[in-house]
């Protein structure tokens, strides 16, 4: 059984909403499993409170926190270090209190890629297509180009995410060796140019989240091709159940909400997060 001590250890996520998190469960889970004294909290912020909560990270010694929508910008600016990955995304999804001192990481991308090699794909040297130009896509994005892919084709409609995923990739041209292209979601002939020439296919859009929508008509999707889709709710959407069809290898996102987490417990505790029993728990609250 659990118990609380007077030394026990608060890690927290900040967001607005933040009460429809699976954090809190998977972490505690973690913290017991590890046999580490600490809990983990969900808070629930104004904009005005935000700046606030982040100076507590330090003066309650909380050992860190999850920032999610809407402050994951806001937070860069809150920290007194940032990583590589969260300096170029432009978004802080993890902060480590390294003895009052707040340093800031994006976990989102390497929680993505640590979910694909659990998979046994193999994304170095590989040329990935990418749906979607929002704050995961832009992580997916910057992690995957830092880790060896050797081209990325990005497909999303005209919006503001389009203008910034633009301006990231100029960045990212700067720092890595890979290859990027950006295409409007209309055009159909290069998605299938684009996707025929792929190893992986990722949707890291909305799309099939409430719908049975798809974003790639079922013909461009082959037996070879691994498609993953960052929506774990449903399990199965419309363009896993097509690929799936297909004969072709099926990725939901429920690894990559697992493996960022893994990736924050890691940074707060030094110790890898104990998978075996915090991986059922999740999969069974998410059902």
């Amino acid at each position: 059984m659990f118990k609380i001590s007077g030394q026990t250890k608060l890690a927290a996520l900040y967001a607005q909403p933040a009460r429809h998190s699976f954090s809190p469960l998977m972490q505690t889970t973690a913290f017991q499993a590890a046999g580490i004294d600490a809990i983990y909290l969900s808070f629930d912020l104004t904009a005005e409170k935000f700046p606030h909560a982040m100076e507590a990270i330090r003066s309650l010694d909380l050992l860190g926190v999850n920032i999610s929508m809407p402050y994951k910008q806001k937070a860069l600016t809150l920290v007194d270090e940032v990583d590589q990955a969260a300096q170029l995304i432009g978004a802080v999804n993890t902060v480590v209190n390294q003895k009052g001192k707040l340093i800031g990481y994006n976990t989102d991308g390497a929680g993505f890629m640590k979910s694909m090699a659990e998979q046994a794909v193999e994304s170095p040297g590989k040329e990935l297509t990418l749906l979607g130009a929002g704050g995961a896509a832009q992580a997916i994005l910057v992690q995957a180009a830092l880790d060896g892919v050797r081209k990325i084709n990005v497909f999303n409609r005209p919006s503001p995410n389009y203008q910034k995923i633009a301006a990231l990739i100029e960045r990212l041209e700067q720092v890595t060796t890979c290859e990027f292209q950006l295409f409007e979601l209309a055009e159909q002939t290069k998605l299938a140019e684009k996707i025929a020439g792929s190893t992986l296919l990722v949707n890291a859009t909305s799309v099939g989240m409430t719908t049975s929508d798809s974003l790639v008509p079922p013909e461009m999707l082959r037996r070879d091709l691994v498609v993953a889709d960052l929506i774990y709710q449903p399990q199965q959407t419309a363009l896993l159940q097509a690929a799936k069809a297909n004969g072709a290898q099926t990725i939901n996102g429920l690894g990559m909400l697992l493996h960022q987490g893994a990736e924050a417990f890691k940074l707060w505790t030094g110790q890898p997060m104990p998978l075996a029993v915090v991986r059922p728990v999740l999969e069974k609250q998410i059902k």
